[in-house]
């Protein structure tokens, strides 16, 4: 057995054959569709009341869907509210401006998913009309849209049989059929799309997608699984061998490495802050944060440059760090003062057009990421202190 999702080259060939083998067995003696024991036990116990469930249309299921990517629901919730508040249909998604879908976006993260909402719905305005295609290949071929998120479309909004996999079915599919390996091996993906599609049914086929996320969410949980009181504890591999714990597997570990940037943090009377709108591609991309620089002696310099306040005039302020999916960031933000009718100096480094003053009463209403969003509170609470 290969533990911990440690892969080699051989270990590969060894799970694809596994695999393979495991297909064709079920391929053979396909195993009972779960969905008439799911069915019965989603009518007592299954969530029918969370804020896209009512109401429901593609453009309600579609958000829902795109938030709840790598984001427990509790969290989703306030957030989706707030964003259908604003934004209730497509055509004001695709109508408002970046900053305004940012912004409402802040705080969830994964920002290439709000930034490819936004794209989706223009695309869906723009050349389908307004209505999102009933066809998977056509709804996968959308800005942002999977083939989980397509399936959770066509089934839970359109009520047709479409399959999903997302991360409570994965583990909810792995366990009870002991899938082996990291579903984000292409081979171990493959077996659970297979059991996504053997199992879901012909009928109610809105209400099992459903079922089967509320199970994972609520039963098949990652840690201590509820199996006293699934209903598929019977026919589940790992339950009766008491392995849950090792389905699915986990995400081979890698190392992460820590990016150090110094942020140029300029407040001037009364109360703004100078931020740059950073570029669509990359960490933060299209959100507003303070100059970023390599280095201190960059950010001062800078700063000398575009304000003529000298280098030697600036003083560190607090760091701050921030774990992404690949890096963790240490931040330091380089802070200055200056007058109210300070302007910028327009040889700066970067556009001016970039470059804002906010003010920070009331926070910015655009796009920031979360930390920039503390930051900025800290800023707002010194810059009220200093002006009593």
């Amino acid at each position: 057995m290969i533990r911990h999702g440690r892969y080699t080259k051989g270990a590969i060939v060894y799970k694809e054959t596994q695999h393979f083998i495991a297909k064709l067995y079920h391929s053979m003696n396909p195993p009972q569709s779960i969905a008439n024991v799911l069915l019965p036990w989603f009518d007592q116990h299954g969530r029918k009341d969370l804020p896209w469930q009512h109401d429901r249309t593609p453009y309600r299921v579609w958000v829902s869907e795109i938030m709840l990517q790598q984001t427990q629901v509790g969290t989703v919730i306030p957030f989706y509210q707030r964003f259908m508040a604003a934004l209730p249909r497509i055509e004001d998604l695709a109508t408002a401006p970046e900053d305004s879908v940012l912004h409402l976006w802040t705080g969830l993260g994964y920002y290439a998913r709000a930034r490819n909402l936004h794209r989706c719905a223009k695309t869906v305005c723009d050349q389908l009309g307004g209505v999102f295609p009933s066809d998977l290949a056509a709804l996968q071929a959308l800005p942002g849209i999977g083939r989980s998120t397509a399936g959770a479309i066509i089934s839970l909004a359109m009520n047709r049989r479409a399959p999903i996999l997302d991360g409570n079915v994965k583990r909810v599919l792995a366990r009870y059929h002991a899938v082996e390996g990291w579903p984000g091996h292409r081979v171990v993906s493959d077996v659970l799309w297979d059991f996504a599609e053997h199992h879901t049914p012909l009928a109610r086929v809105a209400d099992y997608t459903q079922a089967i996320m509320d199970l994972g969410a609520t039963c098949c949980t990652r840690s201590r699984p509820a199996c006293d009181t699934c209903p598929l504890s019977a026919g589940c591999v790992a339950a009766s061998s008491g392995r849950q714990s090792e389905f699915p597997g986990r995400k081979p570990p890698k190392d992460t490495p820590t990016r150090e940037r110094w942020m140029a943090v300029i407040t001037r009377n009364p109360s703004e802050v100078l931020l740059q709108k950073r570029p669509t591609s990359g960490i933060w991309g299209g959100l507003w944060a303070p100059p970023e620089f390599a280095d201190e002696s960059a950010a001062r310099n800078w700063i000398a440059k575009s304000l003529g306040i000298p280098a030697r005039d600036c003083f560190a302020g607090t760091p701050f760090q921030h774990t992404f999916t690949h890096f963790k960031l240490e931040a330091y933000p380089v802070r200055v003062h200056c007058a109210a009718n300070q302007t910028l100096s327009t040889t700066v480094q970067f556009d001016v057009e970039d470059l804002q003053w906010f003010s920070l009463h009331p926070a910015p209403a655009v796009g920031l990421p979360a930390p920039i969003v503390r930051l900025l509170a800290r800023l707002g609470t010194e810059e009220k202190e200093r002006s009593d």
